[in-house]
């Protein structure tokens, strides 16, 4: 059962509709998607693959596509991704839907050679999604703190066969210390994880208010010791996997205001219901991906430029704004 307080805050935030719809899609089965790997095409049209194995699916025209993502698909039904060795042969990854969002930011606000970092990045998902995407002479950071899961985002990588990249074990006050810059940092923040629920009953049992109190604070730390490491004029794309304003819209206005940068918009399709700003303080463009709206088990997402180098809130530098890198 859904906690208390995440209900009355829930409700009150999203409304009574969308919270209805909210409500529904945790009885029903999650989506399942899956991304293609362009570095490992695979000709549907040859046929003979495993029954009921994901590119079968996919042959036979089971597949939906999912919109904001090229080579994404959304799967009828979930098969046994284990006993597939096109999984294991890194030819498609399994993720989900939401965050595969990244393919449309990237497409449209970078249109060259840039070195990105992927802060948080296991299992590997979004470094997996970017590497595909960047164009040619780019240059993939990708980090995990953790060191068991960053031995599984090594083979993650290794096995969707992607060139340029570079796997860490770091955190995020390392990279400042070793005063590395970059053009685009991607934080998939640590969270309070409401995204989860559907997948993960443990986070609903774990959850509280001051626990996501805490990973707000938590997510400011990293992004004040990651922030001198993003180029003036550079990209921060902030994300989470759960609904509050706190960690979401409140942290993009607090982005602003203590580190100095501006909100960019993501052409979207009215099609694909994405949600945006539920603070009415934020009237800066961000998008939210709500499970019985959007076939997702939960996003948020913005993208930011740094548009001031600031080691503190007295000591900031303008530079220019411009739409692509």
């Amino acid at each position: 059962m859904l906690p208390i307080p995440f209900q009355d805050y829930t409700r009150k935030l999203f409304g009574e509709q969308r919270f209805a719809r909210f409500l529904q899609s945790l009885e029903e089965p999650a989506p399942v998607s899956v991304r293609l790997n362009p570095f490992k095409m695979v000709n549907l049209n040859e046929g003979g693959f495993a029954p009921a194995s994901v590119m079968e699916m996919l042959a036979a025209g089971q597949g939906k596509p999912v919109p904001w993502c090229r080579g994404g698909f959304h799967l009828p039904s979930r098969p046994e991704f284990t006993l597939d060795p096109l999984l294991h042969a890194g030819c498609y990854y399994v993720q989900e839907a939401g965050s595969m969002f990244l393919d449309e930011i990237l497409r449209q606000h970078v249109s060259g050679a840039v070195k990105m970092l992927d802060l948080c990045a296991a299992p590997g998902g979004k470094s997996t999604l970017a590497r595909a995407v960047l164009p040619e002479g780019s240059v993939l950071y990708a980090n995990e703190p953790d060191r068991r899961r960053a031995n599984i985002l090594v083979e993650n990588l290794q096995k969707q066969g992607h060139h340029d990249v570079v796997v860490t074990n770091n955190y995020a006050a390392d990279y400042r210390r070793a005063r590395l810059s970059f053009d685009v940092i991607l934080t998939d923040m640590p969270c309070s994880g409401e995204g989860m629920f559907r997948r993960d009953p443990a986070t609903m049992e774990e959850w509280s208010i001051a626990g996501v109190m805490k990973c707000r604070e938590l997510q400011r730390s990293i992004l004040r010791d990651i922030w001198p490491c993003l180029k003036e004029g550079g990209l921060l794309i902030y994300s989470t996997c759960t609904f509050n304003t706190r960690e979401n819209e409140e942290n993009i206005l607090w982005i602003k205001e203590e580190l100095g940068a501006t909100v960019l918009n993501v052409a979207t399709q009215e099609e694909w219901n994405i949600q945006h700003s539920l603070l009415p303080e934020c009237t800066d463009p961000v998008y939210r991906f709500i499970p019985g709206l959007t076939r997702s088990e939960g996003l948020f997402i913005a993208v930011l430029r740094k548009t001031k180098h600031a080691c503190g809130k007295n000591e900031l530098r303008s530079t220019k704004n411009e739409d692509c890198l």
